[in-house]
């Protein structure tokens, strides 16, 4: 869900009553929530289809598809449109960029121009397109969402302020006038707009961090692309300063302090989407280090679909879902998208007939609906404590971010154990595991058995550039870790390459390897006579089990990722003799 939806002229009160009562009529919304926007309407001056987007009461595409339709106008989704580079050229970037609009295709049989608009009623805009035109030439306008105009503008355009064009003007004081368009008085600062230009940079690269890291002559920036941390810049040591305090002011952390750690939180809107960064300081030998993780909701929060099991796994994953009470627990070392698997599972539960609480380390993307809970050293609010408190809240579901000592997994089994259905994370090796770690942490074996539902472990690999991974044919070491027999045909196996589509690395994304274990009666009975790893796998095993490195391999044999990549993260030789 975007945070923007598509900017319709609907100051007048009978148009803005029409939209709504449209709203209703399709089920799109309720006449209350209609009633909660339109009071937040008058406050804050904004659109009744952005301010319903924003207390997500419906998504961006649902009112921009049902807004056309009332508005008659045809809608048009951006992220499936293959726009030619010529007909885009047609609107000069800077007029796309204030009025929203975007150039899609040119008939010179009709002569006629389509474009993409925000806010086709905007006579001004049409009036400024009409200028750039021959006077025989017609727009044809269709309704698209301000989120997807701005990221699709991006993309078409390039990037909004040049990162290259900034540092020149700053090393010569030769002004970049291509990186002033923005019209905010703080642009004229240049350190502004690099810390701004970075930020951005990092966000559309698809980094999950951001490290500013000073040497003893010169400032390193780092971005954390796919899991593997990516050198971006080396500037000279004079610019730290000014960075360091640009970043501080705009996270709210003291600006004087600089031999204590700090941490703060940054939000901007990038491409039209809200984007959060957790910051955190840290003194070093060379001045502060910095590091940013970034918190991009559009990509957060997945559809259960979106995480790429199989459909044998993704039917065990809604039966543990679907059993009212007891403990789910997500595992995994640091940095392996349990907080995303969490969140993918609470957003299909999340429905008004539940009350769903979260205790978090930090609360990192907000759900709607959800109470979300940070805790609190300093109101020694720990998981303990706060898991007391949310059980007095009169709730359905529970996370508990992590379950870190003893007196947290008391606190989340009694839970269980009192009719609710709870889900944490645990840092352990694989989802059998699991057991093991738990009797160690001090929870008995009697009160695990019948009340963990199931145990989801993972890790994140890199997948294989579409555009440039390349054929080969494996070793016989590789066929034996595939688990080929010798001699057998086996499909297509690629590595990569490198191209310019992936910035010359040969990965473009990443995805989850998953081990799903649901527990059921036999299971649950190994577990009260604290059966062995070894029974507890051989058991899972006949109920159709696969195992971390299973997945890892169906991966590479499908394609989608490479054996130098599965086994960076897995021990593919577990079971091979």
């Amino acid at each position: 869900m975007t945070a923007d939806s598509p900017t319709i002229n609907i100051e007048a009160p009978v148009r803005t009553r029409r939209i709504g009562e449209t709203l209703v009529a399709k089920g799109i919304v309720s006449e209350d929530q209609v009633r909660i926007a339109l009071t937040e309407q008058r406050s804050r001056k904004e659109h009744l289809g952005k301010i319903l987007v924003r207390l997500g009461f419906a998504t961006e595409a649902v009112i921009r598809d049902v807004l056309g339709g009332a508005l008659g106008y045809d809608s048009v989704d951006l992220t499936k449109v293959v726009v030619e580079s010529e007909v885009v050229k047609i609107i000069p970037k800077d007029v796309a960029r204030r009025y929203h609009v975007l150039a899609l295709t040119f008939s010179a049989e009709q002569n006629t121009l389509t474009v993409a608009m925000a806010d086709p009623f905007n006579v001004i805009a049409l009036d400024q397109i009409k200028a750039l035109l021959d006077d025989e030439v017609q727009i044809k306008a269709l309704l698209a969402g301000e989120a997807e105009l701005d990221k699709a503008i991006d993309q078409f355009y390039g990037f909004e302020l040049s990162v290259d064009g900034i540092l020149q003007e700053i090393e010569t004081g030769e002004i970049d006038y291509q990186s002033l368009e923005a019209e905010s008085d703080e642009y004229s600062q240049p350190v502004v707009r690099l810390v701004n230009a970075l930020l951005s940079d990092a966000v559309k690269r698809g980094a999950s961090d951001i490290h500013f890291e000073p040497e003893h002559e010169f400032l390193r920036i780092r971005y954390r692309i796919d899991g593997v941390l990516r050198q971006i810049r080396s500037l000279h040591r004079n610019y730290w300063s000014a960075i360091a305090v640009r970043v501080k002011v705009m996270s709210g952390m003291n600006i004087a302090e600089m031999r204590s750690p700090q941490d703060g939180r940054i939000s901007l809107s990038v491409s039209g989407r809200p984007v959060d960064f957790r910051v955190s300081t840290l003194p070093t030998s060379h001045g502060e280090n910095i590091v940013l993780r970034v918190l991009d909701r559009q990509k957060g929060i997945v559809p259960l679909e979106g995480l790429g099991l199989d459909d044998k796994a993704l039917t065990t994953l809604r039966l543990m879902m679907a059993r009212p009470e007891g403990i789910i627990l997500v595992t995994g070392p640091t940095g392996s998208g349990k907080t995303t698997t969490l969140y993918s599972m609470l957003s299909h539960l999340n429905t008004e007939q539940v009350n769903i609480m979260t205790l978090e380390d930090p609360v990192e993307y907000p759900i709607e609906m959800i109470r979300q809970t940070s805790v609190n050293d300093a109101v020694r609010l720990d998981f303990a404590n706060g898991v007391r408190s949310l059980m007095r809240q009169d709730p359905d579901i529970i996370l508990v971010g992590e379950v870190r000592d003893e007196d947290t997994a008391t606190m989340a089994f009694r839970a269980a154990m009192t009719g609710h259905q709870v889900f944490t994370t645990l840092h352990t090796n694989s989802a059998i595991g699991s057991i093991a770690r738990l009797r160690d942490i001090g929870i008995q074996a009697g009160i695990m058995a019948g009340n963990i539902i199931g145990v989801i472990a993972q890790r994140l690999v890199r997948k294989l550039c579409v555009q440039c991974k390349q054929v080969y044919d494996p070793s016989k070491i590789e066929r034996q870790l595939l688990r080929l027999s010798v001699g057998s045909e086996a499909p297509p196996v690629y590595k990569a390459k490198g191209c310019s589509k992936c910035e010359h690395t040969g990965y473009k994304g990443r995805l989850a390897l998953m081990e799903l274990l649901r527990f059921d009666r036999e299971i649950d009975d190994l577990v009260a006579r604290d059966a062995t790893q070894r029974e507890l796998y051989k058991l899972a095993s006949t109920k159709g089990f696969n195992t971390l490195a299973d997945d890892g391999v169906r991966r590479v044999l499908e394609g989608i990722s490479s054996m130098d990549e599965v086994s960076r993260v897995l021990d593919l030789t577990e079971g091979i003799t």
